[in-house]
């Protein structure tokens, strides 16, 4: 493993830009528990999970500690937590599934996992990809807490104190009213909410991306996949059987796939096929994210058809 060096400042990256959106209103699915430790690191505060969404908060607490992340997947468990927790919160970390936090993964040019870092004032250095020994992992973090000092990032977390969870925000009216009615499985309640926030604010993209999901998943009720599939296949250049396996597919995480398949059968349609394959991307690209790298390629690929 090559040393992690404090002093080389060179391809430290300043991360207080980065921007995060939550991609749907629905609980966060789990991931398998760590190994409990003696030090009961999760207990003492020091050690969270982030995502795309709440990585600002991560962004606030290394000012105050100088921050960990280690990227991990669902068959490769975090393994820092006993380690850091010997640190008596002069470190924090934070753990990051890199297949859910695909923005993150992407801004700390995460190749493979486990993968680690450090945040320090904002500001993200590359430290190790692999789990070296203990020991070489101890004098990693020893350096980390040096550059730390030198930026003036000295503080401590105490026992039992929460790393930098502020209160939430209440919704909108409008936007509680929506998640209510998703909630409940009433769409069209909710559709019709984001749709009052649209004519309210028709800037308001938290509301746009909102609808766009609530109708793919108005879309979705009652469908049977083998039978969406099975016409989709028989009929190749049939717009709606086309439209209709796409949302399948980006319902079930495959979303280059959904990209996919609405490009390659656009050049064949007549114009309201691809009216209806156009319009259905733009939803698409609102559920997705404008910044998702699939997003961009794909309106790329689309401008691309269009003229």
């Amino acid at each position: 493993m090559e040393p992690f060096n404090p002093s080389a400042m060179r391809g430290a990256v300043d991360l207080s830009g980065l921007v995060s959106r939550a991609s749907a209103p629905e609980a966060a699915p789990g991931r398998p528990a760590p190994a409990s430790t003696g030090a009961s690191a999760r207990a003492e505060g020091i050690v969270r999970e982030a995502d795309d969404a709440s990585f600002g908060d991560v962004l606030e607490l290394s000012q105050r500690v100088p921050v960990i992340v280690e990227f991990y997947a669902s068959s490769i468990e975090p393994a820092l937590e006993s380690i850091v927790a010997t640190y008596g919160g002069r470190i924090a970390l934070v753990t990051v599934d890199g297949d859910r936090s695909p923005q993150l993964a992407q801004a700390f040019q995460v190749q493979q996992v486990p993968a680690v870092a450090a945040v320090i004032g904002g500001r993200r250095f590359q430290l190790f990809v692999g789990m070296p020994a203990e020991i070489e992992v101890r004098q990693v973090l020893d350096q980390v807490l040096e550059l730390a000092h030198q930026q003036g990032v000295t503080g401590v977390l105490e026992q039992g104190e929460a790393p930098t969870e502020p209160a939430e925000e209440p919704l909108p009216p409008l936007h509680q009213e929506a998640y209510d009615a998703i909630a409940r499985g009433d769409y069209a309640a909710a559709a019709s909410a984001y749709r009052s926030a649209i004519a309210q604010s028709p800037r308001d993209q938290e509301a746009v991306a909102g609808l766009a999901q609530v109708n793919l998943l108005l879309r979705l009720e009652g469908a049977v996949a083998s039978e969406i599939r099975a016409a989709a296949a028989a009929n190749p250049d049939d717009a709606d059987a086309q439209l209709a396996v796409a949302d399948l597919d980006l319902s079930g995480g495959h979303v280059d796939d959904a990209f996919v398949r609405l490009l390659d059968v656009f050049p064949a349609l007549d114009a309201d096929g691809r009216t209806a394959i156009r319009t259905r991307l733009l939803d698409y690209f609102e559920i997705v994210g404008a910044d998702d790298p699939r997003t961009i390629a794909a309106r790329r690929r689309l401008t691309a058809l269009l003229y």
